[in-house]
């Protein structure tokens, strides 16, 4: 369970789209927190996060992710999720962070709505 997280980050033209892999904890959720705030500082305003590789989810990594968006939103930007498995997608509607970031089923149905297409 202490599988180590990796994130990958993929710019484009309108954002940027974060690929997770591993368990998202206190080290996991810095990592994401890391480089969400490098593409906040540097104008990025959308964010999605496809967690398609990422099977489990603490109470501290969730509190680091409710921590981004918040600081997404006072940036006027906006945070997104894709490919949840079905447990961390209830996990974040009982937390609350659907009130504040969009899940999306598919990585294609979040691109389109986010405009993040490679143009």
């Amino acid at each position: 369970m202490t599988e180590e997280l990796r994130v990958v980050v993929e710019r484009r033209p309108a954002g940027a789209i974060l690929y997770t892999r591993g368990y998202i904890n206190n080290v996991g959720g810095e990592e994401i927190a890391n480089r969400a705030y490098e593409l906040m500082d540097d104008n990025v305003r959308a964010i999605l996060l496809n967690l398609r590789e990422t099977k489990i989810v603490n109470s501290i990594g969730i509190s680091i992710l409710i921590e981004i968006i918040e600081k997404m939103m006072d940036k006027g930007g906006r945070i997104s999720f894709c490919c949840l498995t079905p447990v961390i997608h209830k996990t974040f509607q009982i937390m609350g962070l659907a009130n504040y970031a969009t899940i999306f089923d598919s990585e294609d149905a979040a691109l389109k709505e986010l405009n993040l297409h490679n143009q």
